[in-house]
C-alpha cells in the first residue's frame, strides 16, 4: 500500500481555496485544511471552510485564531474602514498587513509537525486584487525562507509551496473546479458576507467571482442579499 504524500492546504471557504483543496486531492496528497479566525468581518467563510473540507475528505480541518484587528489597517480587520464598492487604483483597502505571510508561517508549523513537505494556497497573479503577498516573487521568497528554518530544510529535504492557481483567471479557476466536480454553492467569497453567507454583489471579491462565473460560461451559484 503506497503512503500518501502529506499537505497542509489552507482552504478560507473561498472559491479559490476551495479549488486548491479538489486539485490536491485529486492528485492523490493526503490533505489537511487549515482556516483562521483573524477577526475578519464575518465567519460565514469559516463555516464554509469546515464544510468543504469535511465533504471534500481532508484528514482534518483545524482553525487557528489571531487577532489582526489588533492592528487593523484593512477594511478586513477595521470596522471603521468601509468596505469599498468600486474598483480602487493600486493596493485596495481590503488588503490585510502581513496576512499571508503569517498564515503560511503557521502553515509552515504545522507542516512540519505533521511530517508535511508541502503548503497549498490559492494565491493569484491575475486576477489578485493589488494584493502584495499574492504575487509569485513573494511565495519564491516564503519558500527560500521555509527551506532555511525548517528541520526539514537542515535535514536536507525540501519544503514547497503549491500555487496551483497562480497564472489561471478566475474563468479558468472556475472551470478546473467543476471538472473537479466542486460545489461552488458551498464556497463563501464576499468581504461582507451575512452570517448565513449571502454575498453582497458590490464588494471587488464578488465582482470578480461574477465575472468569472459569466466569462466561464457556468450559472452562478452564489447567495445574494
Amino acid at each position: 500500500m503506497t503512503t500518501k504524500e502529506k499537505a497542509v492546504v489552507l482552504v478560507s471557504g473561498g472559491l479559490d481555496s476551495a479549488t486548491v483543496l479538489a486539485m490536491a486531492l485529486a492528485e492523490g496528497f493526503e490533505c489537511y485544511a487549515l482556516a483562521f479566525d483573524y477577526g475578519q468581518r464575518h465567519r460565514a467563510e469559516l463555516d464554509a471552510s469546515r464544510d468543504i473540507s469535511r465533504a471534500l475528505g481532508c484528514e482534518a480541518h483545524k482553525v487557528i485564531t489571531l487577532d489582526l484587528r489588533a492592528i487593523g489597517g484593512s477594511a478586513l480587520t477595521d470596522d471603521s474602514i468601509e468596505v469599498p464598492e468600486e474598483q480602487a487604483e493600486g493596493i485596495p483597502v481590503t488588503y490585510v498587513p502581513a496576512r499571508n505571510t503569517v498564515f503560511l508561517s503557521l502553515a509552515l508549523g504545522w507542516a512540519e509537525v505533521l511530517g508535511a513537505n508541502s503548503i497549498h494556497i490559492g494565491v493569484n497573479a491575475v486576477d489578485y486584487s493589488g494584493y502584495p503577498d499574492c504575487r509569485p516573487e513573494f511565495i519564491a521568497a516564503f519558500e527560500a525562507v521555509a527551506n532555511l528554518a525548517t528541520q526539514v530544510g537542515v535535514e536536507g529535504q525540501t519544503m514547497r509551496i503549491h500555487t496551483p492557481l497562480m497564472s489561471l483567471t478566475k474563468a479558468e479557476i472556475i472551470q478546473r473546479g467543476m471538472a473537479l466536480g466542486l460545489d461552488y454553492g458551498e464556497t463563501v467569497s464576499c468581504y461582507q458576507a451575512s452570517d448565513n453567507g449571502l454575498a453582497c454583489g458590490v464588494c471587488d471579491s464578488c465582482r470578480l467571482r461574477r465575472d468569472g462565473f459569466l466569462a466561464a460560461g457556468a450559472a452562478d451559484p452564489t447567495k445574494y442579499f
